[in-house]
């Protein structure tokens, strides 16, 4: 840390990072600023009087002194910047004294100012405490963050020397713990020892250098710098070429120095660049392995020409990202073979494998996938181990790790995931999680600061918990801010007069940064205005509806501008702000945060759709997909395979895959598949997509046929647009894409042809940039497919790079023709790229006779079509066309395409059209059949020449040579023109369009192959009758006489007969089947099946389960109803009210009563006695409990009873019944409450009101002016009889104010008010009390007199008396009291003794209340004050001694 004071300028530059956080530019800044405090100081003294050599002595010993302190600084780390204001004031005033005889010394020599002085001792007290506190927090600094792999800063280069000259290959490496460097000549590690002199290897401050002395051509080889310490190795390469001399030796040709050749040529011995050729022999191969196993991936590499001791540049690549050898993965290169071995196979290992050879500027490349698959599970049906768990965030509260979820599930959907977390050094491994997590995300706390960790995930479903993921690496929970004090130097600027610490302002751009339903991340600015000290932050939060913060992290104050929030409510709205704190205070919040809903934000990626399988080898099979819409953090796709017809689905990757293509290996040749994708991110798997159409599992056939008629779509100053038509034959397999090749046309010649792309375009169309201006060009054009690339197309015309300033569009192109017949044929053509100033609007198609000449064109259409295709009608049978399109748009019409032709209007024999078709079941569909397939041949449907792949409103099946598309629900949207295209044929194809008028007749035709039905006006229902008989109904719209119906009880026919009674209305339609009993024998299922001529029809009730035993007791209950109804019977059970009396009636309803029914009454199961008889008057009968208690709970009963039979009533007052009406009790007495009152006693004030009656369950609460009162003797609340009051004694002006009581009656609070204040207390005015003129204490000598006089108050005029001890005094000569006009007390003692002393009190009273004024004598002997001083001092000195 650097500290300079205002008017001071200071320079931070930037120099290598040691181990103790310090820069190289950092270290010298400390040394540099002590000296100059040191120098510094030295001038100051000058301000003042010459100094002597005395004084010059003692200066330079402080310049010793700061010298000493800057060396030991170079040690420190980094300085408590948040103390550091307040340590040095302090540090300055606790010294002060101690220095204070030193000033008194050089007062004689040497005169300074006090500000020099307090800033010199500043600086020295500021550089100590830094140095204490810096070293204090490395100490308990756990360095394990601080390890990391070695790290080539600079690498070796590649030398070229001549024979006898010397050569110095120097590095520089980086890395925690200080790496060991091994340097090693072709592979072998070299020996000082063996060769004297002839190698000098050295390491000084970093730098490793490798000196070859005397070089002959035997040092020609490749050299390897390895460097290596805890946390891995790593290997940077250089080749030295020794060259020999032919000519005459020439000493004046050898110079100290070296001369280099750049890494990208190849130089060999003879001192020139030489092509070598690189092939792979025993090559590996797709590979399978399964996690915890090794593997083994090499290849034999052939280089010619092969030259000696000079070796190629091995590296192996992941998925395009280089590999390094670590714990998992090792390499190996034994000069001919290169190896790269898995000791321990983890899913994170799979991919697509790459091995680069490179030699000088020429290199080769080959690459094969590893697949890993899940180890077996320890419980069978739990889900596979999670992969790649890393951390996102760290911090010294919290680290977020992330980790990719599992393809295998366990056959079960995975429930959660746990983290498992350990510390570094130890096998302790400790669950962070009690619940499950599903998001793929979660920060981890509860962990030492400063400690470093490793963590691992496991995967949960219903069956158990899965198998561990791979550990990630290591990671310290620390602060950022921590962190980055070990990688800067602060700056501290400090002013000449120290100024108080000032309370830090809001920080700024509050945020969240992420939500899930677990966690809430915060991040934000720390503030502008902050002080010399560092800051902490406390997080606050509320609802997003209130205002009523809460502090988050209370114990724990925050460093770091970043926090993360737990225990949030799920879908609970907040919004969140900060504030900061130093030693001088809590600053203010800052701004809150928008409303944040608790809760998931990521979701779950839709699934992805259009899966096409297409042929790549006899073995595997090329995957495309669509990518999934909308998809935010996508972390990959997994893609499963099932044999057709097994329904068992395996992973075909283990590693999410990136990208809408995946090549899926280890299929059986022959089998046919189905495939099927789903997506995935942090939030989970989406769900799975369509299943693909089935493939049968063979080698592609052949690479697509050229392209052809190319074209110039647009031209402008240096590029070009060029479009052509789609091969012909697509080799079986669909095309990927398409190369380009031009070369330029000199004066006729051409030139030699170049690539204009480097990646395949998918598009008949590209544009080729970086052209010559006026240059003409040719073009050729070659596609491309999984088994390869294609021959090239026909040389193009010549076209001249110019720019197009016409204002019309471009000309139309991939003009074809489908669906020839003898009068007509489907044109159809794409946009032109170029579209001019304006859009295109439409089309003109034109035509003409292929003989026929260019000025016998004529146009198809009068006004512009805005269609890209166009049934073309009236042809010549065997007439030759040719077409072409011109797009139109306000500036007019542009270019014509290129022509479409010719093509001759025939129907070919065995010409097939598309046939609609209905069949039984009124299923529309369309059909199609070609009898001039080849075996890679496939139908392709469109809808308006549109593919409709992927609708969900059609069904296509295909089998062997033919199609079939269905309709799922033919609607006026499927309206159109719907066509058949046959790939890998000469243009087969055929459309059937559907109008509003065939919508029409298919859907008349349907509903007439439908199975005529008996139209059904109420499904088979079932209803309860009064004497619990069951009734079973349905209703038909019409039924004619011949209509049968079948009754079917759980697939068998029942009959008429005792147990069940049917019934047919033919007029009404209404069917029944009656059953007088429902037992257990029946449950099941019913149906009532109609016949009515071919019309058929049925209903089906299923009655089982929870739905039957709820309908049987419903049943059994009617029954006992209508029995129970012959007699006397409860029209309604007894229930209660509470009355406005609070008395509690029980009350029922009777009926069918006569004049012998009887009512008796029970609590308890013991009968309760009534006084009255009752006359059932309106069929109410009622019992009147009063003033009702917790003694009056228990269970109540009435029975009803006569000669027909009785019926009883329950009614349970006992636990939460008793309480909801205890609580109905207590809220009617709460109402009952008069208004509060004010009665004034000889005690002071009592406020009161009266209840009904009172219960103990009715809590009372007093308030004074919002504040509950604490009892005390004064102030005391109770209940007298139905008076609930407040008593305050002796009231004083601080009781005025307003009161409320509160009583709850255990749901809701009930409130009166009474205002003591103004004239509502006229008696605190008049009360009697004591005005003043008593002392507290009153201290007397023996034999004086004592006379108090004090001034009392009130109306009427209040009665005094004194008290001694709290016992009434009793007066005489020696001691008298007078009370004079109602307003005076005297109080007289003649010649005090020491017997007066005591506690006196006087109190006063009327009939507003009562005061007592306390004092106390003291009475002292002067000669017994005298003695005991004498004899205290005689024992002071003897301790002395």
């Amino acid at each position: 840390c650097l500290f300079i004071f205002e008017g001071e300028t200071a320079q931070l530059g930037k120099g290598q990072v040691h181990v103790s956080g310090i820069t190289d530019t950092e270290e010298e800044r400390i040394k540099e600023a002590a000296a100059y405090i040191a120098q510094r100081n030295l001038l100051a003294s000058e301000e003042g009087i010459t100094a002597s050599k005395q004084s010059t002595a003692s200066k330079k010993s402080a310049v010793s002194k700061q010298s000493a302190v800057s060396k030991h600084s170079t040690a420190s780390k980094e300085s408590a910047v948040s103390k550091h204001s307040a340590v040095s004031k302090e540090s300055a005033v606790s010294k002060h004294s101690a220095s204070t005889s030193s000033l008194h010394q050089e007062e004689a020599f040497e005169k300074k100012s006090r500000k020099v002085a307090i800033r010199e001792k500043a600086e020295r007290l500021s550089l100590t405490k830094t140095l204490e506190e810096t070293e204090a927090f490395h100490r308990k600094l756990n360095e394990d963050h601080l390890l990391h792999a070695p790290e080539f800063v600079i690498k070796p280069r590649s030398h070229t020397v001549w024979e006898k000259e010397n050569v110095k290959l120097h590095c520089s490496v980086s890395g925690w713990p200080e790496p060991r460097v091994t340097w090693y000549k072709n592979q072998v590690p070299i020996n000082v020892h063996a060769n004297p002199g002839k190698y000098i290897i050295e390491s000084r401050y970093g730098m490793h250098t490798l000196e070859i002395n005397a070089c002959n051509f035997e040092d020609t080889a490749q050299y390897r710098a390895s460097a290596m310490n805890v946390k891995g190795e790593l290997s940077a390469y250089a080749s030295v070429v020794v060259k020999r001399y032919k000519g005459e030796f020439d000493e004046t040709r050898f110079h100290a120095g070296v001369s280099t050749l750049p890494l990208s040529f190849a130089v060999t011995p003879y001192g020139y660049a030489s092509k070598f050729e690189i092939h792979f022999d025993d090559k590996f191969d797709v590979s399978f392995g399964r996690e915890g196993e090794t593997m083994s991936l090499g290849c034999r590499v052939v280089i010619t020409p092969e030259i000696k001791h000079f070796q190629p540049e091995i590296q192996w690549y992941r998925n395009g990202a280089p590999v390094s050898p670590s714990k998992w993965v090792q390499t190996h290169w034994s000069g001919d073979r290169a190896t790269l071995t898995f000791s321990h196979l983890n899913k994170e290992d799979e991919g697509l494998y790459t091995i680069r050879v490179r030699m000088g500027e020429y290199y080769e490349q080959y690459s094969a996938y590893v697949f890993v698959r899940d180890a077996d599970a320890e419980i069978e049906g739990a889900p596979a181990a999670p992969l790649d768990v890393m951390c996102l965030d760290a911090n010294k509260d919290y680290i977020i790790i992330s980790w990719k979820q599992p393809a295998v599930d366990g056959g079960s959907p995975i429930l959660g995931y746990f983290i498992d977390k350990c510390e570094v050094g130890t096998d302790s491994w400790s669950q962070c999680n009690d619940t499950p997590v599903k998001f793929a995300r979660f920060p981890v706390t509860g962990l030492i600061e400063g400690r470093s960790y490793i963590f691992r995930v496991r995967a949960v479903n219903k069956t158990g918990i899965g198998l561990p993921s791979r550990v990630s690496e290591p990671v310290a929970a620390l602060d950022p801010a921590e962190k980055a004090r070990l990688k800067k130097c602060v700056l501290f600027t400090f002013p000449h007069c120290f100024s108080e610490g000032i309370v830090p302002g809001p920080p700024t751009d509050l945020s969240v940064t992420e939500a899930t339903r677990s966690y809430v991340v915060l991040s934000w600015k720390p503030p502008g205005q902050r002080g010399h000290e560092g800051i902490l932050y406390f997080v606050e939060k509320c609802d997003a509806e209130t205002e009523n913060w809460q502090r988050v992290n209370t114990e724990l104050p925050v460093k770091s501008p970043r926090f993360a929030l737990f225990d949030l409510a799920e879908g609970k709205s907040y919004r969140f702000r900060v504030r900061c704190s130093n030693s001088a205070g809590v600053g203010e919040p800052s701004e809150a945060t928008e409303v944040t809903v608790v809760g998931d934000k990521l979701d779950i990626p839709k699934a992805p759709g259009k899966i096409i399988p297409s042929r790549n080898t006899d073995t595997s099979v090329v995957v495309s997909w669509e990518e999934s819409k909308d998809a935010k953090e996508l972390v990959g796709y997994y893609i499963e395979s099932s044999v057709v017809g097994s329904g068992k689905w395996e992973p075909c990757n283990n590693n999410p895959v990136k990208g809408p293509r995946f090549t899926c290996h280890g299929l059986a040749t022959g089998q046919s598949y189905i495939f099927r994708v789903r997506a995935v991110n942090a939030a989970g798997l989406s769900e799975y997509s369509q299943d693909s159409e089935a493939i049968e599992v063979k080698a592609a056939i052949a690479a697509p046929s050229p392209p052809y008629d190319i074209t110039c779509l647009e031209s402008c100053r240096d590029s070009m647009v060029l479009g052509w038509k789609q091969p012909d034959k697509s080799g079986g397999a669909e095309i990927t894409g398409y190369y380009v090749n031009y070369r330029e046309v000199i004066d006729g010649v051409p030139g030699r042809w170049r690539e204009a792309n480097i990646k395949a375009v998918s598009d008949e169309a590209y544009k080729i940039s970086n052209l010559k201006e006026n240059m003409v060009y040719q073009f050729q054009v070659a596609a491309m497919n999984i088994a390869g690339l294609g021959v090239p197309s026909a040389v193009s015309a010549c076209f001249k790079c110019e720019e197009w300033t016409i204002a019309v569009p471009g000309p139309p192109h991939s003009v074809k023709c489908s669906e020839v017949r003898k009068t007509s044929l489907v044109l159809q053509w794409r946009p032109p790229i170029h579209s001019g100033r304006t859009p295109v609007t439409g089309y003109f198609v034109d035509l003409k006779e292929a003989s026929a000449k260019d000025d016998q064109w004529r146009g198809l259409n009068e006004a512009a079509i805005k269609n890209t295709y166009l049934r073309v009608q009236g042809l010549k049978e065997g007439a030759s066309y040719v077409f072409r399109v011109r797009a139109i748009n306000q500036a007019g019409v542009g270019k014509p395409s290129d022509l479409a032709g010719p093509v001759v209007a025939e129907t070919r024999p065995g010409t097939k059209e598309v046939v609609v078709n209905v069949d039984d079941d009124g299923v529309i569909s369309l059909n199609f059949e070609c009898d001039q397939m080849t075996p890679n041949s496939q139908f392709n449907w469109s809808k308006d020449y549109v593919s409709t792949e992927g609708s969900p409103r059609l069904d296509v099946e295909s089998k062997g040579n033919k199609t079939k598309m269905t309709f799922k629900d033919l609607g006026t949207e499927d309206i159109g023109i719907y066509s058949c295209d046959v790939t890998d044929t000469d243009g087969i194809a055929s459309s059937y369009l559907i109008d509003e008028d065939e919508l029409k007749r298919l859907l008349a035709l349907s509903q007439e192959h439908k199975f005529p039905i008996v139209p059904v006006k109420s499904e088979l229902a079932v209803e309860i009758l009064e004497k619990g008989q069951v009734r079973f109904w349905m209703q038909a719209e019409k039924l004619s006489a011949n209509t049968k119906v079948t009754y079917i009880f759980n697939d068998k026919e029942i009959f008429e007969g005792p147990k069940y009674k049917m019934h047919v209305d033919r007029n009404t339609g209404i069917i029944e089947m009656f059953m007088e009993k429902l037992q257990d024998e029946d449950e099941g299922t019913y149906t009532f099946q109609l016949q009515d001529g071919k019309a058929v029809g049925h209903s089906t009730l299923v009655l089982i389960g929870d739905v039957y035993k709820k309908l049987q007791k419903e049943a059994e209950f009617q029954r006992q109803e209508w029995i129970r109804k012959q007699g006397p019977h409860f029209v309604e059970y007894l229930s209660w009210e509470v009355t406005g009396e609070c008395n509690v009636l029980l009350k029922c309803k009777v009926a069918n009563i006569k004049k012998e029914t009887h009512i008796v009454w029970y609590k308890d199961e013991r009968e309760i006695s009534v006084d009255e008889k009752h006359d059932f008057k309106d069929g109410i009968c009622t019992l009147l409990i009063t003033e009702f208690s917790k003694k009056d709970a228990g269970i109540y009963e009435v029975i009803l009873k006569d000669d027909r039979g009785k019926d009883k009533s329950r009614l349970k007052l006992v636990d939460e019944a008793f309480k909801e009406l205890m609580t109905e009790v207590c809220k009617t007495i709460a109402l009952s409450a008069t208004d509060l009152k004010i009665q004034s006693t000889a005690e002071g004030i009592r406020l009161y009101s009266f209840v009904t009656y009172y219960l103990d369950d009715l809590k009372v609460n007093w308030s004074h002016n919002g504040t509950a009162i604490k009892y005390t003797d004064r102030v005391k609340s109770g209940v007298t009889g139905e008076q609930i009051w407040l008593q305050i004694n002796e009231p004083t002006s601080n009781d005025k104010g307003k009161y409320v009581m509160e009583l709850f009656d255990g749901k809701t609070g009930h409130q009166k008010t009474v205002d003591l204040s103004g004239q509502e207390m006229p008696m605190l005015a008049d009360r009697a009390r004591v005005l003043g003129g008593l002392p507290d204490v009153v201290t007397i000598q023996e034999g004086k007199a004592l006379n108090l006089t004090c001034i009392v108050w009130g109306d009427p005029t209040p009665e005094v008396s004194w008290l001694k001890n709290e016992k009434p005094l009793v007066t005489d000569d020696h001691c008298s009291v007078k009370f004079e006009a109602g307003k005076t007390a005297y109080f007289t003692i003649s010649g005090v003794s020491t017997a007066d002393s005591g506690k006196y009190g006087l109190v006063v009273k009327n009939k507003y209340g009562s005061e007592i004024s306390n004092f106390t004598i003291s009475v002292f002997i002067p000669e017994e004050e005298a003695r005991k001083a004498t004899e205290q001092h005689q024992k002071g000195n003897k301790k002395s001694k």
